[in-house]
């Protein structure tokens, strides 16, 4: 049993691994057609994403909305679901978590605690609503979740440079006035913009692994989301699964929001969170990890070190940053057509049930 689990895990890795492979001899080719030295550039795009403590801070800095976005992802995908609204559950959680940290009186640390539970309540009652509408009237998920992204942007973009908008300093910027240091995330580096969000990432990692892992409900959802035709046969009902599928994903969408704002920005920015794709790395970084909790935080990291090392590359080297979007997106298309290949055949299992 135990080499079984084994050669199962080594099989489930082989796919991204070779991807990731397959990424970097790309990105060596488009180094190598621009006239750039590939060991030098991806030299310095190590240097850029690990080289020092600041550059090391950044990178996790960045991975940590990353990888809270992936995990909302991989919630819903290991359920059976396809959530594509976590950059609006993100957004409107960012913004509930901005507005209850600025006008809930009570101390800092109740202020930071509410906005946390806040910016989690946001973002799942906003993809709760996305999966009630196909149980109820039958709104394809994918679609309803990719357009309450636009949504939950505009809204978000209207409370900022509306009722809510700071009227003082940089007034130009549609943003909301900073919340006091007391209800901020910690610190965790002297030297980088690294707070203590990291261990929220880390929680969650551990809190959705064993969810799945060890309670009833994980169970029925792994299973639910492996063979929904069994699942039903079980006695599970599709709109209770959706439900929690979709609430637990919203609530760690809306925590990236939430962790952006407490830890790094003191306040919502409008377009802050969507200008970088956090959401949409974090669904690559799902990918890629084929919805493994802790494969999501390592996805996430890597991802991270592609974005900030490319700006290293750019800075010292003749090679533009874009080659590490390459690499991305051509780990991404490889590991795209596991999963969707997967999809389809599981879409046409249920037709023919």
């Amino acid at each position: 049993m135990a080499d079984q689990r084994l050669k199962r895990a080594l099989e489930a890795l082989l796919h991204p691994l070779a991807a990731i492979v397959l990424g970097l001899a790309v990105g060596a080719l488009a180094i190598w057609a621009v006239g750039g030295s590939v060991a030098d550039t991806y030299t310095q795009m190590w240097n850029g994403a690990f080289g020092s403590a600041y550059f090391a801070g950044e990178t996790l800095t960045r991975a940590i909305p990353v990888a809270l976005a992936g995990l909302g992802v991989a919630v819903a995908f290991r359920s059976g679901f396809f959530n594509l609204g976590g950059e609006g559950q993100m957004v409107l959680g960012a913004m509930a978590t901005a507005l209850t940290a600025l006008y809930l009186p009570g101390p800092g640390w109740l202020k930071l605690l509410a906005g946390l539970f806040a910016g989690a309540a946001a973002g799942a009652l906003w993809s709760w609503f996305a999966g009630w509408l196909e149980v109820r009237f039958g709104i394809q998920l994918v679609i309803s979740t990719l357009l309450f992204n636009y949504i939950a942007d505009l809204f978000a973009s209207y409370l900022a440079g509306g009722p809510f908008k700071d009227q003082t300093g940089q007034g130009a910027l549609n943003q909301t006035p900073m919340i006091e240091p007391s209800a901020r995330l910690p610190k965790l580096s002297a030297t980088s913009d690294l707070h203590a969000g990291l261990f929220v990432v880390l929680a969650a990692v551990v809190a959705v692994w064993l969810w799945f892992r060890f309670t009833a409900l994980g169970y029925e959802l792994r299973m639910y989301g492996s063979n929904r035709a069994f699942g039903q046969y079980g006695g599970l009902r599709e709109s209770r699964m959706m439900a929690w599928a979709m609430a637990v994903s919203g609530v760690l969408a809306g925590l990236a929001g939430a962790v952006m704002v407490l830890g790094f920005q003191y306040r919502f920015i409008d377009n802050s969170l969507t200008d970088p794709q956090y959401a949409w790395v974090g669904l690559m970084a799902a990918l890629l990890a084929n919805a493994n909790p802790f494969g999501v935080a390592v996805a996430s990291l890597l991802f991270a070190a592609l974005q900030t090392g490319g700006m290293g590359v750019e800075l010292n080297t003749n090679v533009p940053m874009q080659i590490s979007s390459i690499i991305q997106y051509v780990v991404v298309l490889l590991v795209s057509v596991k999963v969707g290949h997967w999809w389809v055949r599981r879409r046409r299992r249920q037709t023919q049930a």
